[in-house]
């Protein structure tokens, strides 16, 4: 099957970049140039440009060019996206390891997270993310039975919680909260182990709440290797 002429382009600069040819900061050729060397329009050649800059492979600066960035991957702080969806939109295979999925009793901090009674029932769940079987985030989520009650029976090494509870209690709100931190602050040895990561990697911790229109569904921390991971985001003022 051919594939459409966007992605003829933007398969040629990925193979670039990962062959090292493009090297982080290196300017790529222009909307013109690429339309000229392809022999496609300025609107197909914009197209492939602005898909590798919305997955984190370009950025884009207004009045100098088209640049290749920071070879980590980067999520958004501006919006709450699915991990499986952006390692997707970059070309490259998701993985999950489920590590826990259980029912627990909530403490006081956790009912109060969740908006809870002390020591009700709440879901619990320990995941993995691999991206191209490189580790990238590590999830620890607690959840509201009453808003997603089958969350302990779904498979979470084919979906995720972020795709589960959307369905089922789709997110209004929520607050989020971004630190610097040491691995070790975190996680226990065997995580780290798993991740192959040391006590002192410095992380990315995201931690965040979401709220449905029936109330606060879950809690996360979202631990992300910082030699591996970015977050940013374009704002327009007006």
């Amino acid at each position: 099957m051919l594939q459409p002429r966007y992605q003829v382009i933007k398969n040629h600069l990925l193979e670039q970049i990962e062959a090292g040819v493009l090297v982080p900061g290196t300017k790529v050729a222009s909307e013109n140039q690429l339309s000229e060397q392809f022999q496609v329009s300025r609107m197909t050649a914009r197209r492939a440009l602005e898909e590798l800059s919305d997955a984190g492979f370009l950025f884009r600066s207004q009045g100098l060019g088209t640049f290749i960035a920071d070879a980590r991957p980067m999520s958004s702080m501006l919006e709450i996206r699915n991990i499986a969806d952006e390692i997707s939109d970059r070309g490259h295979l998701c993985t999950q390891k489920v590590l826990s999925q259980e029912s627990v009793l909530a403490n006081h901090q956790q009912a109060s997270w969740l908006g809870v009674k002390d020591k009700s029932e709440i879901f619990h769940s320990c995941i993995i993310y691999f991206e191209e079987a490189v580790a990238i985030q590590y999830e620890d989520r607690y959840v509201n039975p009453k808003l997603a009650p089958d969350y302990l029976s779904q498979n979470f090494t084919e979906t995720t919680p972020n795709q589960y509870l959307s369905q089922v209690a789709p997110l209004t709100e929520a607050d989020h909260i971004v630190e610097a931190v040491t691995a070790d602050s975190l996680v226990d040895k065997e995580v780290l182990l798993q991740m192959n990561m040391s006590a002192s990697s410095p992380c990315l911790k995201v931690s965040r709440r979401t709220f449905s229109d029936k109330g606060i569904v879950s809690v996360a921390s979202l631990i992300h290797p910082g030699d591996r991971y970015r977050l940013g985001g374009h704002i327009k003022t007006t």
